[in-house]
């Protein structure tokens, strides 16, 4: 699915909204998760799941094709974890 498609399913689904304005709500969405992700803070959302920024230190690792070893920089990563609820619904 894409940004389009979540645009047009919004549009369809919601009604009230000419397609400009139903991609504006998307966008802004989309907009303040980044902000939110962005400083660092928790996104949680009840019966889907959270959002969260992790740090991860530099580390050691190894070219796989030359066995040299490299530096990994440190860097923040996005981690998601699904609710029970987002469980129950993907597994039945």
């Amino acid at each position: 699915m894409t940004k389009a498609d979540i645009i047009e399913n919004v549009y369809e689904k919601v009604g009230g909204f000419s397609k400009k304005e139903a991609a504006e709500i998307v966008e802004t969405v989309f907009d303040t998760l980044k902000e939110t992700l962005e400083k660092g803070e928790k996104i949680k959302i009840s019966g889907f799941g959270n959002f969260v920024v992790r740090d991860k230190n530099a580390r050691v690792g190894r070219n796989p094709q030359t066995g040299e070893e490299i530096t990994i920089s440190a860097r923040r990563v996005l981690t998601f974890k699904p609710s029970q609820v987002l469980k129950n619904v993907l597994n039945t």
